[in-house]
């Protein structure tokens, strides 16, 4: 059975709380939540867990799931912001990246999370022909050219993907991988040629309606900065949902960073 809306938006709080060890009911408090980081067999499969730091917030609070190390110095950053949004935006994020230092961690991702808007989700026109592809279908796709649709080293997790073909020649690529039981998760890539020609949300939204004829809900992800993505979430039938912030050991975000 196709999820409604409301089931879309309560299945995003079950697999939240199941990565941050928290309730469901935590995300819609008005104070924010501190709560110490687990590993869950349900928690999303690309995930490394437990966490240092992570900040999760559905728009009404913070729910920050911690290392005991870390618990003190972020229950009293988030103590310091009446404005709670300001904790994940400069100058607050410096103020962050300094006390967790103490702790050997370093503010390294910061996310945008993407649910279905049924109201707006509708089947896009593609100037390609398209195909539906499935896993078997992936094999010669490891390619760099769909490494924001397909990821190598969790192959075994992609399951579904609608491809746009020219003349028999895949130019575009939207896939999904079923990072968790309820939830599978919309990457796309689409050559440089046939960009800026509604390829990427043709491919995204028809994906989209697919998870959703099979009972999952479809999510999408963009770091704040790839308005290139954001843009395609939009009009692909998406809307923001939640922000995720995470920090990490100071030596991986050094492997991180350009040489």
């Amino acid at each position: 059975m196709r999820p409604t809306s409301p089931d879309i938006f309560q299945t995003a709080l079950r697999q939240s709380a199941l990565d941050a060890n928290c309730s469901p009911e935590d995300f819609l408090r008005q104070e924010n939540v501190v709560v110490a980081s687990a590993a869950h067999p349900g928690a999303r499969k690309y995930l490394t867990l437990p966490f240092d730091c992570q900040l999760i917030s559905y728009g009404n609070n913070i729910v920050a799931s911690v290392s005991e190390t870390a618990r003190a110095a972020v229950t009293d950053y988030l103590a310091r912001f009446p404005v709670r949004h300001d904790c994940f935006e400069t100058p607050g994020l410096l103020l962050l990246d300094d006390v967790l230092r103490g702790d050997g961690l370093r503010v390294c991702f910061m996310a945008e999370y993407f649910l279905p808007d049924l109201e707006a989700l509708r089947p896009l026109d593609c100037p390609y022909e398209t195909r539906l592809l499935r896993a078997p279908d992936f094999a010669p796709l490891y390619v760099p050219e769909w490494s924001n649709a397909l990821c190598e080293k969790r192959r075994e997790l992609d399951v579904l993907g609608v491809g746009a073909y020219d003349g028999g020649a895949l130019i575009g690529l939207a896939a999904c991988s079923a990072d968790c039981d309820s939830m599978w998760q919309i990457g796309v890539d689409v050559l440089p040629a046939y960009r800026r020609q509604g390829v990427a949300s043709a491919l995204t939204s028809r994906l989209a309606l697919e998870i959703l004829d099979r009972g999952k809900v479809p999510f999408y992800c963009a770091a704040w900065s790839n308005l290139k993505s954001v843009r395609n979430a939009v009009r692909s039938g998406f809307r923001p949902s939640w922000i995720e912030l995470s920090a990490r050991s100071a030596f991986f975000v050094e492997t991180l960073l350009p040489k």
